[in-house]
């Protein structure tokens, strides 16, 4: 099945460790789709919550489609319950529970004509651990620059 990805999340790869991803559908309406389809969406200061035994996407902005009538122009960045088996959900609880993690959104895709979402199951990084993953980055630039620049002499 092809994958048609609408907006990524990759600040959220630089500030959290990111443990495991979950797929789950959104609840959307009709002229969010047409909005999502157009690239209209933005993933910046997102989460997951559950609550209730039931999860929910919150701060996700999906802007309002141009062309739709004024019914269905939604707050932009409404709460979205998400779809996920009661086992998922369970299980995203337990981690929770533990001291530091967090779920965050890290992309909104298209498959086989649905959208979803794809959860991250993350811990936050502090500043030390930023500037560590950052000198990594770095230094792997280095060297692959190092290893085209030998292969072209």
């Amino acid at each position: 099945m092809a994958i048609e990805i609408v907006t990524q999340n990759r600040k959220a790869y630089h500030d959290y460790f990111i443990e495991e991803t979950v797929e789950a559908g959104i609840i959307l309406t009709g002229a969010e789709v047409k909005s999502l389809r157009a690239g209209k969406a933005n993933l910046k200061d997102s989460y997951a919550r559950i609550k209730d035994a039931e999860a929910f996407l919150v701060n996700t902005h999906i802007s309002p489609y141009s062309q739709a009538d004024g019914f269905s122009k939604a707050d932009p960045e409404r709460t979205r319950k998400l779809l996920l088996h009661k086992k998922e959900i369970e299980r995203l609880i337990g981690k929770i529970r533990v001291k530091g993690y967090t779920i965050i959104p890290t992309r909104i895709y298209f498959k086989g004509g649905k959208a979803k979402v794809e959860l991250a199951l993350a811990k936050g990084k502090t500043f030390y651990d930023k500037r560590d993953t950052i000198r990594k980055k770095e230094t792997e630039r280095e060297i692959s620059r190092a290893m085209k620049a030998g292969k072209k002499k």
